[in-house]
C-alpha cells in the first residue's frame, strides 16, 4: 500500500476474482480499498481474507457497509465487522446519536475480542453524493440547506464519538470549520477534470478536494476504467500531493 496516496479504491465488482485482480494491480498506488455492498453480496465475507492475502496483511480495508438500524442491531454488526480486522467502516448519521454511539462501542468491543490493538475508525455518512438539493427538500422534507444539514450531521457524528464522516467535496470546508483538523474526511464524488461524473451530483477534482481539507478520496471508475489504471492513480496522487503542498 502507498503511505502517501489519498485514494481509496472501490472494489465494486461482482466477483471476488475481479476484486482481487484490482487489488493486486493497484496495491502500490492507493491508500486502501473500499469494499461495499455489491462485492460483499456477490462474493461473501471471505473476500476480506482474499484481499489481505493478495495485497498484504497491512492492506487497509474500508468496509462501506452503511449500517442504519436500531442501536442494538448496529452494535452487534459493528462488533462483527471489527472482529474481521477492517481498518474502517461506516454508518448513516441519520440513524441518530444513540445508534452512532452503539457503533463506536461495538467497534471497540469487536476489536478487543479479535485481538486487535486498535478499533476500526467509525465514520458517519452524511448525505449521499447522489442526492441533489432539490431531492433533499422536495422528497426528504429537509427544510434547511444541504450544506447546513450536512454540517449538522457531522457535528452530531463527532459528538457521538465517530472518528470522521463521509460527505461530498462541496461540504469539506464547512465541515473542517465546524469539526476541526483531526476529524477524518472521506470524500467520494471526486473526478479528475474532464472525467465522466456518472451518478454523482456534487463533484470536485482531486486537487480541489485535498486543498479544502479532504483526508481520503474515493475514486473508482476514473482509475480502473482508464487504459492504464496505475498511471491514472499516479496522476491523481500527483495532483493531490501538489494541492497538499500548496495548501
Amino acid at each position: 500500500m502507498s503511505n502517501t496516496s489519498r485514494i481509496l479504491l472501490p472494489l465494486d465488482t461482482d466477483t471476488a476474482d475481479k476484486a482481487v485482480d484490482l487489488a493486486v494491480r493497484l496495491k502500490d498506488d492507493v491508500a486502501g480499498f473500499k469494499v461495499g455492498l455489491e462485492l460483499i453480496n456477490a462474493a461473501g465475507f471471505d473476500v476480506f481474507e482474499r484481499i489481505y492475502d493478495a495485497a498484504g496483511k497491512d492492506a487497509k480495508i474500508f468496509y462501506d457497509c452503511k449500517f442504519h438500524d436500531i442501536p442494538n442491531t448496529v452494535a452487534g454488526a459493528s462488533r462483527a465487522a471489527a472482529k474481521r480486522g477492517v481498518w474502517m467502516f461506516n454508518v448513516h448519521a441519520s440513524g441518530g446519536s444513540a445508534m452512532m454511539q452503539a457503533a463506536v462501542q461495538g467497534a471497540t468491543q469487536g476489536a478487543e475480542a479479535g485481538g486487535f490493538a486498535k478499533k476500526p475508525l467509525v465514520l458517519a455518512v452524511t448525505i449521499l453524493t447522489s442526492i441533489a438539493p432539490e431531492v433533499l427538500s422536495g422528497e426528504l422534507g429537509v427544510e434547511c440547506s444541504l450544506k447546513d444539514h450536512v454540517v449538522s450531521l457531522a457535528r452530531l457524528a463527532q459528538d457521538s464519538g465517530c472518528d470522521g464522516i463521509v460527505a461530498s467535496p462541496h461540504e469539506i470546508a464547512a465541515i473542517r470549520e465546524a469539526c476541526g483538523p483531526d476529524f477524518v474526511l472521506v470524500i467520494p464524488g471526486v473526478r479528475p477534470a474532464g472525467a465522466d461524473v456518472g451518478d454523482q451530483k456534487r463533484v470536485m477534482t482531486p486537487g480541489e478536494a485535498v486543498a479544502l481539507g479532504a483526508d481520503y478520496l474515493v475514486v473508482g471508475r476514473p482509475v480502473y476504467g482508464a487504459p492504464d489504471p496505475s498511471a491514472a492513480a499516479k496522476a491523481i496522487n500527483a495532483e493531490a500531493d501538489a494541492a497538499r503542498n500548496n495548501a
